[in-house]
Parts: structure tokens; sequence; C-alpha cells
């Protein structure tokens, strides 16, 4: 087979390789808009993001809602712990006005007494085809939260094609490959150091997971080609800076979580 070579090539190559860029946003669009409510993951659709991220946690009686941390009190006006609570008291919270507080340059009136949604409210809102970017958080505290995170995938038909699961827990990954095989998984790693990975843990991990993704802070060239030479994808978190994100694609990373999902944008576009 031919293979046409054409001076500048390798500038066609960069911003091919811009374009797949994934863009995940990360909790939604939360750098304009309070994490995990569905304000934050529409906006999030309408800045480009490719997929809606969604972190979990269990409600005292069984239900799953969006929030990152396992405590109300950093993004409600409620305090201690949300497996302590049923979903009807989650609801009487309020999940927006902290960020007005926290951030006076984006506040908006609207966000006061946003409501913590429901994985349910959100498969319904976005509908069986948006992409979902899903985490199990914590799930040494609520046993059987994966089994019943893929009851609702099932329920409401939810494309496999394009969903992801992530979590830190490897325990949690492997329980959701050995309930349904078909879903795809990605490993969460966290690195207080310089980053590096072994043959060893990128063969443990393809065993169950088809990406990794580790925070960007300490990411270097050489690891990024490591893993994604390896087939696995690779999707680091949180980047919200323009001259990273491009440094990042440059590596070869496949795509990134971002709180700014419109500045990812204008980077895959070259600008």
């Amino acid at each position: 087979m031919a293979i046409g070579v054409t001076t500048g090539g390798g500038e066609a190559l960069a911003k091919e390789k811009h374009k797949d860029i994934v863009n995940v946003s990360h909790r939604g669009a939360s750098g304009y808009a309070p994490e995990h409510t569905l304000v934050s993951y529409q906006m999030g659709e309408k800045m480009h993001g490719d997929y809606i991220e969604i972190d979990l946690q269990m409600t005292k009686d069984g239900q799953l809602i969006a929030m990152h941390d396992e405590k109300l009190d950093r993004t409600t006006n409620g305090t201690g712990l949300v497996k302590d609570y049923t979903l009807a008291e989650i609801k009487q919270l309020d999940a927006g006005s902290w960020f007005n507080e926290k951030y006076p340059e984006s506040a908006n009136p609207n966000y006061e007494g946003l409501q913590v949604p429901t994985l349910e409210e959100v498969f319904k809102k976005f509908g069986k085809n948006a992409r979902y970017y899903i985490e199990t958080k914590s799930p040494e505290t609520y046993p059987g939260m994966e089994k019943e995170l893929l009851r609702l995938i099932d329920k409401y038909d939810i494309n496999k094609k394009s969903l992801l699961i992530q979590s830190f827990s490897p325990q949690s990954l492997k329980i959701m490959n050995e309930l349904d095989p078909s879903v795809k998984l990605v490993q969460l790693i966290s690195y207080k150091n310089y980053a590096v990975i072994t043959d060893d843990e990128i063969a443990a991990i393809k065993e169950y997971a088809m990406g990794v993704g580790p925070n960007h802070t300490y990411l270097n060239e050489e690891y990024v080609q490591k893993v994604v030479n390896s087939g696995l994808e690779l999707h680091p978190y949180t980047v919200n800076d323009k001259d990273r994100m491009k440094q990042l694609i440059d590596w070869g990373v496949t795509g990134m979580f971002t709180n700014f999902p419109d500045k990812l944008h204008e980077v895959k576009k070259g600008k």
C-alpha cells in the first residue's frame, strides 16, 4: 500500500491528534457552575464536552446520587455523611449557594437552591445516548454500589459503547467486570511525585480496564508514551490550563478531564 508523504505532514498530524482528544467535563462545567448539578452537566454539553462525568455516592436508602465527597458539608448546606441520610433528606439541601459564595465572579442567583441529582435523574435528563463517564466513589463504604449502577444502566438502556466507568478501587472495577464484561473500565491513579508505571502494573490493569486516569501534575512524556503505546487510553485529571493541555496532547494523551471544557475545545481547534 502506498503511503503519501507531503510537506507539513507533521503539522497535519498534530492537528489530527488535537481533534481526537476526549474532552471530559469534570463534574460538569464545574469551573462555571456548581459541580454535579444538572445545570453544570448541561453547561458542559454546551461547551462541547464529550462526556458528562458523574461521581457517585449512595444514600441511607440505597439511592445513587451525584456527589464527589462522602460528606455533604462542602457542596451543600448540610453536614455529615451521605450514607447517614435518605434521599428525601438530601433533596431538601441547597447544592448551589456555596458556589456563589466561593466563586463570586461566576455567581448566579439561579444557582441558589439547586438540588443534588440522582443518577436516575441524570439519565432521564440526558438520555440513553449521552456519553457518561461514571466514577464509583468510596465503593468500600457502599456494598452493592456496582450492582445498583448496572441495574440503572440497563433500566435506562444506556449506550454501553460510549459509557465509561472509572474508580480508584481496582476491586470495584473488577466487580463491575465480573457483573458485566461489556462495560469499559478506567483505572484511576493518584501520584504524589514523579509518575512511573511498570510493565507489570500495565499488564495487571489491562486484565480488566481499557484505560488509566492519573492526576496530571506529575506526568512526563516517557510515562504518557509508555501507557499509550501499551494500548491503554490515557485520560489525566484535572487540567484547567491551556498550555498544559497543549503539552499533554503533544506528549500523546488520548483525553483529559477539565473544569473548563470550553478551553479544551479551543485548544482542540488550534486556538
